[in-house]
């Protein structure tokens, strides 16, 4: 068994039928809003709901803030990176995907996480070592996307990168080098896998050398990079914005 924290986190756990097996509330919680929310659906879902002392679920949490709720989990299960690719290249669809390269802050994970989900990306992948997996700290950050998201662990990431290309997939490394081009003035219409590094030294030789072409974010102040996590967010709904084609609508008054 696993544990996920959290309130959003556990709602959304409870959304994957089979996933949740027990949830325990926190003493003294107030059965409103989402407290309640998850009482009501783990009931209807024959799912033990228990009150133990907060310093129980402090224990059962760890390092993790688990805002008065925990549930006993099932482990997390992956996809394949087939299943990834199938879904991404769907008719109909204009395949967006997330590709991290050894990214191992739990809480840069989890961001991303979320930011990918609300894009509408088809799935996510990560290598299997050297990189931070489905933890309950990254449930937590992503506040639950996780359960919406199709997540491989693959072994080479640049097998995968290749897989990618043959299924017709434009590879974008986001990274500064002298090759890159502004992130906003590439057109993401077309299907594509955008690659993050990890924090500090960004992607692997192997995994830039790998990538269709570079991208970058223009920087004007003092600092001379961004978060991992805050800039993938960037790319992602730049990527958004031009698939959705937004029209200016409001202008500020004059």
């Amino acid at each position: 068994m696993e544990v996920v924290c959290g309130r959003n986190a556990v709602r959304e756990a409870l959304g994957r039928p089979g996933r949740v097996k027990r949830v325990y509330l926190a003493e003294g919680a107030r059965p409103e809003g989402l407290v309640a929310e998850i009482a009501r659906l783990a009931r209807s879902q024959g799912i033990a709901v228990e009150v133990r002392r907060r310093q129980e679920l402090d224990r059962l949490a760890g390092p993790v803030a688990h805002q008065g709720v925990v549930a006993e989990t099932r482990p997390y299960e992956y996809a394949s990176l087939a299943e990834v690719l199938d879904g991404a290249t769907a008719p109909g669809n204009v395949a967006l995907l997330l590709v991290l390269d050894c990214l191992q802050d739990p809480q840069n994970l989890g961001s991303l996480l979320r930011t990918a989900e609300a894009v509408g990306a088809h799935g996510v992948v990560i290598p299997r070592q050297r990189a931070a997996g489905v933890t309950p700290a990254v449930e937590r950050a992503s506040a639950g996307a996780v359960e919406h998201l199709r997540i491989a662990q693959v072994a080479n990431l640049t097998q995968a990168l290749e897989a990618m290309k043959a299924r017709g997939i434009w590879t974008a490394g986001l990274e500064k080098q002298a090759q890159s081009k502004p992130y906003g003035q590439v057109d993401w219409r077309l299907p594509v896998a955008l690659v993050v590094g990890s924090e500090g030294r960004g992607m692997s030789r192997l995994v830039r050398e790998h990538c269709d072409f570079l991208v970058d974010i223009p920087m004007r102040g003092r600092v001379g990079s961004l978060n991992a996590a805050v800039a993938g967010s960037i790319v992602l709904y730049e990527i958004l914005r031009q698939r959705e084609g937004e029209r200016i609508l409001y202008q500020a008054p004059s």
